[in-house]
């Protein structure tokens, strides 16, 4: 049975933080191959498959590495962030439902929302539980 310090470390929120990066790189890493998917079963002609296949989510890495990665070459103000996350996490559900999983394109896009939700509360969150929210969410 779990004691009341065992229970303030586990929800202390920094394993719950590294849980939901872990999850994050989980999501970008399988955007990228839902987007490979679609690029490769997305026309009849063999070199446009390979174009798209490989294309698609070189694309994608482009854009995440340039604004979105933790070390971007440039740190765009948050939206424009969340602008790339959409095009790149969202291109990925729209991609699994171009290749007819509507089921897994709703899980992918509602992951990906929960998971961006809980990463930005986590950014406004002290170490010692306190949420210091900047003053345009005040």
């Amino acid at each position: 049975m779990p004691t009341d310090t065992d229970v303030t470390e586990l929800f202390d929120g920094r394993r719950w933080y590294a849980a939901n990066e872990i999850l994050a790189f989980v999501l970008e890493l399988t955007a990228l191959a839902c987007l490979s998917w679609w690029g490769f079963t997305v026309s009849h002609d063999a070199v446009i498959r390979v174009l798209l296949g490989i294309g698609v989510p070189m694309v994608a890495i482009t854009l995440w590495s340039q604004f979105a990665a933790p070390k971007a070459r440039w740190r765009p103000r948050l939206s424009l962030v969340l602008v790339v996350k959409a095009v790149v996490l969202g291109g990925a559900a729209a991609a699994l439902l171009g290749v007819g999983h509507p089921a897994a394109a709703v899980a992918m896009a509602v992951v990906v929302v929960a998971n961006t939700a809980v990463a930005e509360i986590y950014r406004h969150t002290q170490p010692n539980g306190n949420t210091q929210f900047p003053k345009r969410f005040a």
